[in-house]
């Protein structure tokens, strides 16, 4: 019996995004700090979005953050018809930025999607070179 093909999305790294998608495959998660005037931010650019600086730096983040909004979708995407309903997510990372995703491990309903609840990164390896941090509840 043949698995069936990934469906969904795989994500096209660029010169900017690349050190990202690689630090995934190892399961971690990384994100940018400017050395000029210490802004951190998500997602991976070559300028700071705050001083334009191009002195930046990469560092491996907390993988901790909160339920900062989402939407459940009822009406899924190619490739997405056996997830629905679905969270997607904006979650506020521990370091301060941001982070468009999918929450993972508890039903995606209002009762159990709190804003401000604890999450914490989890990683899909969703094919043999393609890992997608997504987020789940935070283990007390």
């Amino acid at each position: 019996m043949t698995a069936e093909p990934y469906r969904k999305p795989i994500p096209v790294p660029t010169p900017e995004t690349q050190p990202y998608w690689d630090k995934a495959r190892e399961h971690e998660l990384w994100i940018q700090r400017c050395l000029a005037c210490a802004h951190i931010f998500f997602y991976p650019r070559r300028h700071c979005p705050q001083c334009l600086s191009e002195n930046l730096e990469w560092f491996k983040a907390s993988g901790r953050g909160t339920l900062y909004s989402y939407v459940i979708n009822h009406r899924p995407a190619p490739g997405f018809e056996d997830e629905a309903p679905y969270a997607i997510a904006i979650v506020q990372m521990e370091e301060g930025p941001r982070m468009m995703t999918n929450i993972v491990g508890i039903e995606n309903t209002p009762e159990n999607l709190v804003l401000d609840m604890a999450l914490e990164v989890t990683f899909d390896d969703v094919l043999p070179d393609v890992t997608i941090p997504k987020w789940k509840p935070a283990e007390a």
